[in-house]
């Protein structure tokens, strides 16, 4: 029985890939780390253990004794400040990883960076600039859509971080400055692209000493807490739906190409259309599962278990490297509630929405 690590354990990510790996068909010995005590509590855990934050200057000998202290062979981490750690000192980790080069975590982990290599490559990006480095009036004139409307996001972070639909310069300037009061955050840590209007797609692979493995796309239709956070947005689908499209794995491909010329482990790519309807990439991870990486272990695509047998080296099952999960498949998930998966034509709900053709009092 393999024995792995998770570090991040208590987080949506973390809780998700452990179920996918209790649905493998084989058994584990399952350790997790959280710095927060009651999410340890939450994921299906053989040990845990609460560790410092990755910041910490204590936090890789705190990793390192986990992995002593249980004998374990693999580590894994989700947070992107852990998977970040991690492959910093990935020299002096006491068990294996299987991570992309620092250098590609590093460039994947800066989006203003990302964005502008993909430029370089002519992939499709949102057009952009850092706020420190124009004019913040100029910049919204220039970028504005015809509702008025530009994106304002930090330059690091997950889930929609510090995201903002602003509709005027003085909406950056008053944004920004919430940030730095907040959370001490700088005008360089920001910024400023064009609005992408259309559908967003989320594009999660694995790929071996340059090779593709398998991958597989979703479109999100619904953001979980989304209606009432002020970007209108959490990068975490309350609803989202399997799709087989060939333009977006194609652009997802030639993204993830662009940042590593020998792509290993995991990269998920976020796109989102234009309003010309061209897939624009947003974002790479590079090294960690999306959040709901379970989607497609239950449609027969068990990525976290194949992560974990490439990792070790071991031979896989047959897989195609592109759409190996039919699509038109939703995964629905709220808090306290879900997930639930249910294909494209098989809803239970009764519509009664549309206009009665008799008056009822």
């Amino acid at each position: 029985m393999k024995r792995l690590l998770l570090l991040g354990a208590g987080g949506s990510a973390g809780i998700n890939f452990i179920k996918s790996l209790r649905n493998a068909p084989e058994e584990f010995f399952i350790v997790g780390t959280d710095t927060n005590k009651y999410h340890l509590e939450l994921p299906d855990l053989d040990k845990r253990y609460l560790i410092p934050h990755a910041s910490n200057e204590e936090y890789i000998n705190k990793v390192n004794e986990v992995i002593l202290k249980e004998d374990i062979e693999f580590v894994h981490a989700q947070p992107d400040i852990e998977v970040y750690t991690i492959s910093k000192n990935r020299n002096e980790i006491k068990a294996k990883i299987f991570l992309p080069s620092h250098k590609t975590i590093e460039l994947c982990q800066n989006k203003y960076n990302t964005s502008k290599v993909l430029e370089m490559e002519g992939i499709p990006v949102a057009k952009c600039y850092k706020a420190n480095e124009v004019n913040l009036d100029k910049a919204f004139n220039e970028l504005k859509d015809k509702n008025n409307r530009v994106w304002i996001r930090a330059i690091r972070g997950a889930g929609s971080r510090a995201s903002l639909p602003a509709f005027s310069a003085d909406h950056i300037k008053f944004w920004i400055n919430y940030w730095k009061l907040k959370e001490g955050m700088n005008e360089e840590d920001f910024m400023i692209s064009e609005f992408l209007p259309g559908d967003e797609y989320a594009f999660q692979s694995l790929w071996k000493n340059g090779r593709l493995i398998t991958s597989q796309a979703r479109k999100r239709v619904e953001y979980l807490f989304g209606n009432i956070t002020p970007s209108g947005q959490t990068s975490t689908p309350s609803v989202a739906v399997t799709v087989n499209d060939e333009e977006i794995n194609k652009i997802a491909t030639k993204a993830i190409k662009a940042v590593d010329t020998n792509p290993n482990g995991i990269y998920c790519v976020d796109i989102k259309k234009n309003k010309d309807g061209i897939p624009c990439v947003t974002e790479i991870n590079a090294g960690r599962f999306f959040t709901t990486n379970d989607f497609y272990s239950n449609l027969g695509c068990n990525m976290p278990w194949l992560y974990v047998k490439l990792a070790f080296n071991e031979k896989i099952p047959p897989v195609k490297q592109y759409n190996p999960v039919p699509e038109g498949y939703y995964w629905i998930r709220l808090p306290d509630a879900g997930p639930i998966l249910i294909k494209e034509g098989e809803f239970r709900s009764i519509d009664l929405r549309k206009k009665s053709l008799f008056n009822i009092y």
